[in-house]
């Protein structure tokens, strides 16, 4: 990796290397019906300055981005603003063909109401949207980074007291949606994780948030890596899914993150489905023994398959982790 200088506190750690413009909404397409489907939206590292493709509402279309099954995602400006001023925002336009499809609509909707709801540092805003009536689509800044998913594909493992902080972050933003609205994301991971190249973290793709008492079953989300994240109880009973089912997920995240590892992985969903409610993963120290035994334990915890023996809150895993952060602070 390139040694950029990145600054954890007073820790020197080594940054990532060639950040891209990441579209911070790509991950909220999340109806898709094919894994090979999945879209990871990028932009060269450079200002635009092009003559605007299109317009949609109050917003000049400078450039497509990518487009999936589900959205197309463009760069972005103002109406108002000439041609030669940066593009700085994502608008993702709902494809014409389920402008009819319910699901793909409140998919929309969902992530424009907790986005515009809620102002956290580590939640992504939806800055603006229109969810009414057709075209429906959401505008987002356009952050600098790179998915968690993309750190994880393509560098070595992160220096423990950078984890530590990345998790941490997602801890607080998760205590935020849950405490602010009393919804749960349902769908923690790592290319739902956006991170900054100074290390900022972004929990992004709220489509699927919604309250405990709402039944929406796995199969409705078929999302390519949703299962390797899922806890047991939201296979076995929708309705069972509660605030401590995200903290499953960011337990499975942080697992991967430590170890490199998924804890659980099969070829087929029902394999998968039943590793998650009957098994137990390995002890993470076995794929690295030097980790400090408190943040194994917290791993672990984070992993109970009964939502009672996993910390109350995410508030309490973003203090716990807090306290590691300090412990682990000269541990590479």
């Amino acid at each position: 990796m390139d040694k950029l200088a990145w600054r954890l506190r007073r820790l020197e750690i080594p940054a990532f290397s060639n950040p891209t413009l990441f579209d911070a909404t790509s991950s909220m397409a999340t109806v898709e019906h094919s894994a090979g489907i999945r879209a990871n939206y990028a932009a060269t590292d450079q200002t635009e300055h092009h003559k605007a493709v299109g317009r949609i509402g109050p917003w000049q279309l400078v450039r497509l981005i990518n487009e999936s099954e589900l959205a197309r995602v463009y760069l972005a400006r103002p109406a108002e603003a000439s041609g030669d001023q940066p593009a700085t925002y994502v608008i993702k336009v709902l494809r014409k063909e389920w402008w009819r499809d319910p699901q793909a609509i409140e998919t929309q909707r969902r992530a424009a109401w907790v986005g515009r709801k809620i102002s956290h540092p580590h939640l992504l805003p939806v800055l603006s949207a229109n969810v009414q009536q057709a075209p429906f689509y959401l505008v987002s800044p356009l952050l600098k980074g790179r998915s968690l998913a993309d750190l994880l594909a393509n560098s070595e493992p992160l220096p423990l007291p950078v984890t530590l902080w990345i998790v941490r972050q997602v801890a607080e933003a998760l205590s935020a949606l849950h405490e602010s609205t009393g919804l749960l994301h349902a769908d923690v991971k790592p290319s739902n994780i956006f991170v900054s190249p100074e290390g900022h973290a972004t929990l992004i793709d709220l489509g699927f948030a919604h309250s405990p008492s709402e039944a929406r079953h796995w199969t409705s989300r078929p999302v390519v890596g949703t299962l390797n994240y899922i806890a047991p109880e939201v296979v076995t009973s929708s309705l069972a899914a509660d605030f401590s089912s995200d903290l499953y997920s960011l337990g499975v995240t942080l697992y991967e993150m430590i170890s490199q590892e998924l804890p659980f992985k099969a070829n087929a969903p029902d394999e998968l489905v039943r590793l998650h409610r009957e098994m137990t993963p390995s002890c993470v120290r076995h794929h690295a023994p030097t980790l400090p035994k408190p943040v194994a334990s917290l791993v672990h915890r984070l992993l109970s398959k009964d939502p009672l023996r996993r910390p109350e809150s995410a508030s309490a895993v973003a203090e716990e982790l807090t306290r590691l952060e300090i412990e682990c602070f000269s541990i590479r």
